[in-house]
Formats: C-alpha cells, structure tokens, sequence
C-alpha cells in the first residue's frame, strides 16, 4: 500500500473507518461519494481528499485500489470504470480480512460469521454474550455497527475472537474470506434487485461455507441444500425438531447438541430470549458456532440466559385498551414479517416501506386468516395492498401516504414521516379489538421514509404513546 493512491467508496460508517488503517499503510486517500455535503463534512473532520463519483470514474486508472462499502452495487459507475481498468475492488471486509491475515494489528483472529435472511443479529448478539460468558475476549461486529477494522483495532482488550455478521453485499465483496466458523441461518429473497437474482444471493452468502466449520439451517430447504457447495472442513446444521447424530436441535423442552457432543443439553427452551421458535433457531446457531471451537455446553446455556433481544425486535411497546403494540421494525423483508405474524393470532399489520424485489404474494397467503387489517404506508404499499386484494380480499386495507390529509388546506405542506406513522397507528387502533395485536412487521426496508429501522420502531413507539394518551 505504501505511496499507492486508493479510492474508498463511499463516506458513511464504514468508508470512515477505512481511511486512518489505509493512512497508517502509507497509502495516499481519497474518498468518493455522491453525497457532497458528507464528502465536504469528511474532509473537514479528517483531512482527506475527496472527489465526486463522476470524476473519480474518469480519472481511475489513477488508482491501484478502490475499497468499498458494501452499499455500493458492482454496476455503480466508479466500480464499473475499475473493473474495466483492470483496477482491484476490494469490499472493506475483504481489505480487513488481508490485514488480519497479515497480522498488522497482531496474532490472526478466529471469524466467528453469521450470515443469512433474518436473524444475523440477534444470533450474531447471541454469540458474543456467549463467547463473553466463557471469558473469551470478543466483540461484535460487520453488519451490526461497529466496523471490523475498528474491532482488530481495538487494543484494550485485545479481540481474540470476533462475532460477525455479514449482509449479503459485504460477502459479495469479500472472496478471500474463509472464517473460522460460518453460518447460513436461512435464505429467502431479499435484495434480489443489488444482486440481479436468488443465484447471486445466494452465491454470496455461500461464501461463509469455505472455512474450517460451516453451519446451516436445515429446516430451511434452500439453506439445507447448500451442504452439496460447502467447501468447509466439517459441514453440520441445526433444525427445531430432533438432531440426528451429528445436528443441533431441540429435543422436548431442551435445546440440545449431537454434533459436537453425544448428547449436551444447551440451554432449555423457556430460557431463550427471544421466545418462540426464531429465538430457538438463533440461539442454536449461537451455540453451534461457539461449541465448533469448544466453548462448554454450560457455558453456552450460561450466555444464552444472559442475553436480551435488541430493541425493534419483536418488542412490546404497550397494551392499550385491550390491544398489544409490537414494533418488529426489524423485520425489513417478507421472510422476516412471517415470523412475527405467526406469533400472533389476530394481527392488524402495518406494513410497507421498499420491498427490494421481493413478493409478498406467499407471505400474504399464509397469514391471510389471521388478519384483522391492514395498514400500508412507503413505496411499495401498492404491490402489498395488491398481494392482500389476490390472496386475503375479507381484509380491511388502509394506504397511508403523506399528503392524505391534502384536501384541508389549498397548499399543504408535505407531511414528516413521523406524522405519516402516527396516522398510520391511529387507523390500525381504530381496526383493532380487545385481545388483537397491532403489530409494525414492514417486510420491507425503511429508507424510502426513514433514517433507517430504528428511526422507523422510534417512530411506532411515539405513535403508541400517543394513542395511549388520548385513551387515558
């Protein structure tokens, strides 16, 4: 790296935490994005040189590396114009895996990698607080929030194993790495519109499976099926049924271990955090992981009972009148929204936001006799509404958009989606009985409205409270 110029793509969380360990290689920085205003704030805040996409597409035989954020589709101008220049591309996963492997931050450190559809972070959450009960220094990282660079970083303490959750995008990016351990929770379509289709999706999250030990999710059949392309050195799985000899599973009312033991009890099922059956699939794929470099069967148990579910996860924000307010806001795709509706047995739903590709056509199916309503909101609450008209037309249906109220004043103003949400909560209190659930599972991203999840759940909350006052 030392006196190469190398262009980061991108200039959010992940392009920032690129810039000093390319700076301390000796490399000379450049960032690009279309944002302006983050550029101009990034080099003010660090002194880097930035440059627009279009000019670092024209100029790009300048380089001897792009690094890029995982956001970042390989037919994104810049990119195109490397890979026709015969530039290297490199996700920041990839570039940080060559900086372990080169032991620039010490000792290489094991990847524990989770990956899949729906649920990478509570498993990936999971596993930390088990790998922390057995005294392991640890960190979770990637797709969750805290880069990992940062994590090998990080001196006090030191990292010697790393939790990781990897999207689809960074493992697109990053063919170089061979963790440790990874797992393939599930697979459903998400995302089909980056990756251009099910085979490159699938493709990339296949990548977990070329280490020393990989994990699948047998009661998925697209995951299951992936034992034929695992390159690892062991291939097992878990299921929630009863492990055959070399599986996880639950037995009864204990989750239990026959592929690193004969028979270990990992924990028993009422302790899991979340209940019900995606928390058991998470938390067997958490202990597969930390049992595949022999961390204790107690131990496992001893993390599991500590942890607790992360915010906008299925979470209770209130009962009101008789109704339960649940924010899954984390639930941004179809796979994700089932799980949540199955757990209720009268739901109004407010959903929405941008389906990315994905249908709803069989989703809508399946919980069509437990839908008291539906309220739809963001961009792709046409193409629900219409799954819901084909396969559940006995559901009352409510769109909301911004500008619905347009009609009280001659030039209204373009409503906050804050108020969009609260409207949208309203209506579905209106819909919903005593004994209901009003339930936020999106099955789609946030980013057509929101700042992201969070900002989505947050907003929910806020609304509910409202609702909560006016009750009282």
């Amino acid at each position: 790296m030392h006196g190469s110029r190398v262009l980061v793509a991108g200039s959010g969380i992940s392009g920032r935490a690129l810039i000093e360990p390319l700076r301390e290689l000796g490399a000379d920085v450049t960032v690009t994005d279309g944002n302006q205003a983050s550029l101009d704030a990034l080099a003010a805040s660090t002194g880097a040189e930035v440059t627009a996409p279009e000019q670092a597409a024209a100029e790009i035989g300048a380089f001897a590396l792009v690094v890029t954020s995982p956001g970042w589709r390989p037919d994104a101008p810049v990119l195109s114009a490397a890979a026709g220049a015969g530039v290297a591309i490199w996700g920041d996963v990839e570039f940080t895996w060559r900086l372990d492997r080169a032991q620039v931050y010490g000792p290489v450190r094991k990847w524990l990698v989770v990956t899949g559809t729906n649920g990478k972070t509570t498993t990936t959450s999971m596993l930390e607080s088990i790998l922390r009960a057995a005294g392991i220094a640890t960190v979770a990282c990637g797709n969750i929030g805290l880069p990992i660079v940062d994590a090998l970083r990080a001196e006090r303490p030191r990292n010697d194993v790393l939790a990781v959750e990897l999207s689809s995008f960074q493992l697109h990016w990053a063919p170089s790495v061979h963790p440790t351990a990874g797992v393939i929770l599930n697979i459903a379509e998400d995302h089909l519109d980056w990756h251009g289709g099910m085979k490159g999706y699938i493709d990339a999250k296949a990548q977990v499976l070329t280490g020393d030990v990989a994990v699948l999710g047998l009661d998925d059949p697209v995951t299951a099926g992936l034992s034929r392309v695992s390159t690892a050195g062991r291939t097992t799985g878990f299921r929630l049924g009863m492990p055959a000899p070399g599986e996880l599973g639950v037995d009864g009312d204990r989750l239990v271990d026959r592929a690193f033991a004969d028979d270990e009890t990992l924990a028993l099922v009422d302790e899991i955090t979340p209940p019900g059956p995606a928390g058991q699939m998470d938390a067997l794929a958490a202990a597969a992981l930390a049992r595949s470099i022999g961390v204790a069967a107690t131990t496992v148990r001893e993390g599991l009972r500590s942890y607790q579910v992360g915010p906008h996860r299925a979470a209770l924000v209130a009962e009101v009148d008789g109704v339960t307010y649940i924010d899954d806001s984390k639930a941004t795709n179809p796979h994700a929204a089932r799980s949540s509706l199955l757990a209720h047995p009268r739901v109004v739903w407010v959903a929405g936001g941008l389906l990315k590709g994905a249908s709803v056509d069989e989703l809508v199916t399946e919980v069509a006799d437990r839908l008291v309503g539906a309220v739809l909101l963001g961009r792709d609450a046409t193409q629900i509404a219409q799954a819901l008209a084909r396969h559940a037309p006995q559901v009352p249906v409510v769109r909301v958009d911004a500008g619905d109220d347009a009609g009280v004043s001659p030039a209204p103003s373009p409503e906050s989606p804050d108020a969009v949400m609260a409207r949208a909560v309203r209506t579905a209190a209106s819909m919903a009985r005593p004994g209901d659930t009003v339930l936020l599972a999106p099955a789609a991203a946030s980013l057509d409205m929101f700042t992201d999840y969070g900002h989505r759940g947050r907003s929910f909350a806020q609304a509910v409270a409202e609702v909560a006052g006016r009750s009282r």
